[in-house]
């Protein structure tokens, strides 16, 4: 068996106070025995305007954040999930909110980018969001081989669209990262409902890493980051506040659930 963590924040807009914030909790994460640990989206930087990201937006491959990333995983001896950063996109006015994935030694095994943008008006709060204004959107799933099974990568708003991760299981997803930063009011509605769902239908595990707080541009986040088991049940959870949640990984329970419930194999319709 393997130990995962999901590690929530509140992030707000100044890069290097997210950066050692992160470096705190991965720390912490690590020193309680997580060899898999998962950060939350826009872990780095949740600006006053949306437009803030594409500022300090970094060249795939190079940049501060991507180095913190990288170190943090060597120094630690972890796999590192770097919940999401902004990347360089083809239109300059955009970023890619890029899901990056590094291993023990500190190299770069993969990385996804987000395909699904939150272009909704929440009428409880009157708020409004269109990612799409400053992102632009990813087109290819990820699955990689990893010591805990094979990890599939999702964001946030991913969560809503189970052909995704029906996608990620066909290439053999076993456990699924998903960094997430839902709304207060959306989260409260959907979140855990959407985690333990993903977890129960694709009979696989989800380790959810969020956001969750007041952040400096008025923004509240629902938090709730979770581990979530292949029968649905939560294995761990933090409600509010800066953290880490953390629990293992048992590929063997997987792969007995699977063969003893195959509900996969009982499919009769498939995504185009």
């Amino acid at each position: 068996m393997s130990r995962v963590a999901a590690i929530q924040m509140a992030s707000g807009p100044s890069v290097s106070a997210n950066l050692l914030e992160a470096a705190r909790l991965i720390r912490n994460a690590a020193q309680a025995g997580a060899e898999l640990i998962v950060l939350p989206e826009n872990f780095a930087i949740m600006g006053v305007t949306e437009f803030d990201k594409v500022k300090i937006s970094e060249q795939d491959g190079q940049g501060p954040i991507q180095d913190f990333l990288s170190q943090q995983a060597a120094k630690h001896g972890v796999w590192l999930v770097g919940g999401t950063i902004p990347l360089v996109a083809n239109n300059p006015n955009k970023v890619r909110a890029a899901c990056l994935l590094f291993n023990a030694k500190g190299e770069r095994v993969a990385r996804y980018d987000k395909i699904h943008m939150f272009d909704v008006r929440v009428e409880e709060s009157g708020e409004n969001y269109v990612e799409s204004e400053t992102i632009e959107a990813g087109d290819t799933t990820v699955v990689v081989d990893t010591p805990f099974g094979r990890l599939g990568l999702a964001v946030c708003y991913d969560l809503r669209f189970p052909e995704l991760f029906r996608r990620l299981l066909d290439d053999g997803m076993e456990l699924v990262a998903v960094p997430s930063a839902f709304t207060a009011i959306t989260g409260k509605a959907h979140w855990e409902t959407l985690v333990r769902a993903r977890a129960v239908e694709n009979l696989c595990y989800v380790v959810a890493a969020a956001q969750g707080g007041y952040h400096v541009g008025g923004r509240e986040t629902h938090g709730d980051s979770m581990i979530v088991g292949p029968w649905g049940i939560v294995l761990d959870r933090l409600p509010r506040g800066s953290g880490f949640v953390s629990a293992e990984i048992d590929r063997g329970r997987l792969e007995s659930m699977r063969r003893n419930f195959p509900s996969i194999q009982h499919r009769k319709l498939r995504c185009s």
